[in-house]
């Protein structure tokens, strides 16, 4: 049985080189320190170390092969979402992102697979976006986030790109962004240790209780870091559901019923790994769960 990834994140060259020529029209800035690479947001709110294993594709495949992954499925990194860009500029920004992922999945097809990354902002220009990289890629995944700039999944201006990812047969990969529950999230990186879990976790209820699921019934859905704290909460949604009607007014369906459709990416922390690397817990990390 092989090994696949299904959370593993780039930069591509092709967004690198935007952004380095072009800082203002996509809000990021690039930095050389001391021989390393950083991406800072305008004004300076977050900074990330682009590493090697980010851009270069003969560093993705010795990091791969240190965890002993053989097939790993590339996708955007969350700078790299650019949702809040203008429509023109966002897609823009997600057809640099395509083609750079096409190309690093051109140079070792056996081991690498391509997700694509769409300007949600614009939903009309997301589906164009998403058709032609299935068309000319071949791509059978995307990564949204799990929110659009405050924005829920489960807001009907985003259906229509939500049923054509359910009609072109692809694997929809759900990541966090900036998460929209930020009260006490300010101190200790707690947006990353926790923000991102719960953000995913708010998105899966949304789409649950909205009814928007009902609508998606072939939908296949992704998400990462353990499903956020959903898999612990799916049986307290269940039991309320069943006693709450305002619960059941847009979602008949029980969320006992909808949980298997879920399934979810299996990061684990407590392994030792050399800096910025992911866990060296292998072979099970990051192999698709059962559903919630």
């Amino acid at each position: 049985m092989s090994n696949v990834d299904l959370h593993n994140h780039v930069i591509p060259p092709t967004i690198l080189e935007a952004v380095r020529h072009d800082p203002d029209r996509f809000g990021l800035r690039l930095e050389e320190s001391g021989g390393r690479i950083y991406l800072e947001r305008s004004g300076g709110r977050s900074r990330l170390e682009v590493l090697p294993a980010f851009y270069d594709v003969e560093s993705k495949i010795e990091s791969m092969n240190r965890m002993q992954l053989d097939i790993a499925a590339l996708s955007i990194a969350p700078p790299g979402f650019f949702y809040s860009l203008s429509a023109e500029a966002g897609l823009a920004a997600a057809r640099l992102g395509n083609d750079g992922i096409a190309q690093m999945v051109a140079k070792h097809p056996s081991r690498l697979r391509g997700m694509a990354t769409l300007p949600m902002q614009a939903p009309d220009a997301a589906i164009v976006e998403l058709e032609r990289v299935v068309k000319e890629y071949g791509f059978r995944a995307v990564e949204v986030g799990t929110s659009i700039e405050g924005r829920q999944l489960s807001d009907p201006a985003l259906r229509p790109v939500l049923k054509t990812i359910e009609r072109l047969g692809c694997l929809l990969f759900a990541h966090p962004y900036t998460c929209v529950a930020k009260g006490g999230m300010e101190a200790y990186n707690l947006m990353i240790l926790m923000g991102y879990p719960i953000d995913t976790t708010i998105m899966l209820a949304h789409l649950m209780l909205s009814g928007t699921l009902e609508d998606l019934t072939d939908l296949r859905i992704l998400t990462a870091h353990g499903g956020g704290v959903m898999p612990y909460l799916v049986g307290r949604f269940t039991h309320l559901h069943h006693l709450r009607a305002d619960l059941r007014a847009k979602a008949p369906t029980s969320p006992a019923k909808w949980a298997p459709v879920f399934r979810c990416t299996t990061e684990r922390s407590d392994c030792d790994s050399a800096p910025g690397e992911r866990s060296r817990c292998r072979p099970r990390r990051d192999r698709h769960r059962p559903p919630l």
